[in-house]
């Protein structure tokens, strides 16, 4: 597994990994809302999603706040 170093991810038909690394507090609320649409709560937490159009777009919508990696 390695991590997805561009800061646009691209729709396909592969899994996504995504971790939240940073803190959403200070952020914006449309930022806060994001990590918790994708499933994330707290800092270390991970979830697996597709990579469709919907999730690829709230990714880039917080990449300083995720780690995002192609799950096997």
């Amino acid at each position: 597994m390695t991590a997805i170093t561009p800061k646009r991810v691209q729709v396909s038909t592969a899994k996504l990994q995504i971790t939240q690394i940073k803190s959403a507090i200070g952020g914006k609320q449309n930022q806060r809302d994001t990590l918790r649409s994708l499933g994330l709560k707290r800092i270390g937490h991970t979830v697996v999603r597709e990579a469709d159009a919907v999730t690829v777009g709230m990714v880039n919508t917080v990449p300083h706040l995720l780690k995002v990696e192609e799950a096997k």
